[in-house]
């Protein structure tokens, strides 16, 4: 690869040719900043709109100043980064953009973690010299998960690049021009009209109040003072792998025992893990996919295959609205989130003595779309939900700052029983390639007979956006496909469509990394280094269980005892199972 030779305020750098000059000045230790800019090259996504002006630089011979984040380097090329004319410059667009701000810093849920906000700081602005529109043009849109306020939005177009680039949704694209521009659905629909899959990475980017989640966090509140009401909380695996990191902790760190503790000083009553549910999920999709792949060996040409997992809300929201020919392709399994609320408003409330209508059930996830998954009406009983509602890993993280716990002394506390016993199983599941890890762990032993002569299945495993692997279930290859990201998994589902796929199972994760990149997560802005020690995290709390295949489960084995029956029975079927919905849209997705 050429190097190129340049000079950035006076020290000299060598750099591979195609590069930017934000990227030259890094390698010489030069923060510039930015605004619209996102580093994505860790998910093959290219955004650089040099749209907000904040990075520009000086460039010797040229009259007009350029952003760093979109001009290649040169060779010989001379910069500076930091002269009067450059300052000035950054100062007057970062005016300008506020004069069209609204002023409610005080009152915005993304005040102290705003990017406008900080960069506002850091050069010094107090007034804004300049008038803008200041009115409200768009009304504020709120859906089940995403709360938009246009009036807010900065034109980066970090959003549209996440929802088309990546998740290929085409759920978001800049209109207008001037002080009317603006990023918004397709002939300005609201979200819940526009296909929106409610996967949240739209929020995880905007770097300002425009994009943020429905906040549940006062209703909790609430719920948890009434007398009357028996609240109880499931905790997503993702979530004890990054929620340490809005503590200042390294990514990776586990906090599972300090997560629990916390939970049960805020008041819960009993606090589960939905690792339990993702075994019960096992058991039932597990039992699905063999189902399929028996009758598909005995000749039966109606078994549709590949089979795809369905415990990703994002990723059901895409296919029942994008992909309305392969509804019956997918497994009927519920996702673990609302397999845990029929169980819990069922099994458990019996065990209890609690009515079905004063036990809240409460999950903390690190996905947006779970929101939305508590709501849909296949999910309640008279209009009772399985799940009343879910909250953000972030949102946890302010509860607790809030209710003034100190997060770093808490000693580590188990989950209660019975709902919080998992296997290794049930951990994985919180990472791409981990639903159907866990699923070959028990699927393979169910259909041989035999003990697995090893556990982890590393062939699985990666940040590849598409990766494929073949096991060998004692004779019978089984062909396995995965994806995470919801462009990849486009890739694959056309592939079924047109009859080209040979897989015989393909899991599939809306977010980047699976759920460890989840939408609600701490801020990652799509870097694969943060996501890499999320899942050594995960696959280490695996490692550090005694049982780790969900078939295992001792709580799991009761509840089939003492309720279900078998898997796939008629009331596990009732229960656990779930059918799929044409909700097709209009695609304003241009390949």
């Amino acid at each position: 690869m050429t190097k190129i030779k340049l000079t950035i305020d006076k020290k000299e750098v060598k750099v591979e040719q195609g590069s930017t000059l934000l990227e030259a000045a890094k390698k010489v230790g030069i923060d510039i900043p930015t605004l619209c800019y996102m580093h994505l090259d860790d998910i093959n996504v290219n955004h650089k709109p040099g749209g907000c002006r904040v990075c520009s630089v000086e460039v010797e011979g040229r009259r007009n100043l350029a952003p760093a984040c979109a001009t290649e380097v040169a060779d010989g090329m001379v910069i500076r980064t930091n002269s009067v004319r450059v300052l000035n410059a950054r100062r007057t667009v970062l005016s300008l953009i506020l004069s069209d701000h609204p002023k409610d810093c005080l009152s915005c849920a993304k005040s102290g973690n705003c990017d406008l906000q900080n960069m506002a700081i850091r050069f010094g602005i107090r007034e804004t010299p300049y008038e803008g529109c200041e009115i409200s043009r768009y009304k504020e849109d709120f859906s089940p998960s995403i709360i938009r306020d246009m009036d807010k939005c900065i034109v980066c177009r970090r959003c549209e690049t996440m929802c088309n680039d990546f998740q290929t949704v085409g759920a978001l694209s800049a209109i207008n021009r001037g002080f009317n521009s603006v990023v918004a659905p397709a002939f300005q629909m609201d979200l819940e009209h526009s296909t929106c899959t409610y996967c949240g990475q739209c929020v995880a980017v905007c770097p300002t109040g425009a994009l943020t989640e429905v906040d549940h966090t006062n209703k909790l509140i609430r719920d948890l003072a009434n007398p009357n009401k028996t609240v109880i909380v499931q905790t997503a695996p993702a979530v004890r792998a990054a929620l340490g990191e809005c503590f200042d902790l390294k990514p990776g760190t586990l906090v599972t025992g300090k997560m629990t503790a916390a939970l049960r000083e805020l008041g819960f009553n009993y606090v589960f893990d939905t690792d339990f549910a993702a075994d019960l999920t096992i058991m039932e999709e597990g039992t699905e996919i063999l189902n399929r792949l028996s009758k598909h060996l005995a000749g039966d040409k109606s078994v549709k295959l590949p089979i795809l997992t369905s415990c990703c809300p994002g990723w059901v929201n895409f296919f029942e609205q994008q992909f309305t020919d392969l509804l019956d392709v997918p497994s009927t399994a519920k996702s673990p989130q609302q397999m845990f609320g029929a169980i819990a408003k069922t099994y458990f409330a019996d065990k209890i003595n609690v009515k079905r209508e004063d036990l809240v059930v409460v999950s903390i996830m690190p996905c947006l779309a779970k929101k939305y998954e508590c709501q849909r009406e296949e999910f309640k009983v008279d209009g009772n939900p399985d799940v009343d509602y879910s909250i953000s890993t972030r949102e946890l993280a302010a509860l607790i700052k809030r209710a003034n716990i100190d997060f770093m002394s808490l000693s580590d506390e188990e989950f209660d029983a019975p709902m919080g016993e998992s296997t290794g199983a049930g951990v994985i599941f919180g990472t791409t390639g981990g639903v159907i890890e866990a699923a070959v762990r028990t699927a393979y032993e169910l259909h041989t007979n035999k003990k697995l002569p090893k556990v982890d299945f590393h062939e699985l495993r990666g940040m590849q956006g598409i990766r494929q692997a073949t096991i060998d279930f004692d004779g019978f290859p089984v062909n396995i496909g995965i994806a995470h990201g919801l462009g990849h998994a486009r890739e694959l589902l056309e592939k079924i469509q047109k009859g080209e796929s040979e897989f015989h199972a393909i899991e599939i994760m809306a977010c980047p990394g699976g759920c460890i990149g989840g939408g609600g997560q701490p801020l990652h802005h799509a870097d694969l280094s943060i996501l890499a020690k999320r899942m050594e995290a995960i696959y280490k709390e695996d490692g550090n269980k005694v049982l780790r295949k969900s078939h295992e489960n001792p709580s799991i084995i009761k509840l089939y005892e003492e309720f279900l029956g078998k898997p796939m029975s008629e009331k596990a079927h009732h229960l656990l199972h779930t059918n799929y919905i044409n909700r097709s849209k209009k695609v304003i997705y241009i390949q």
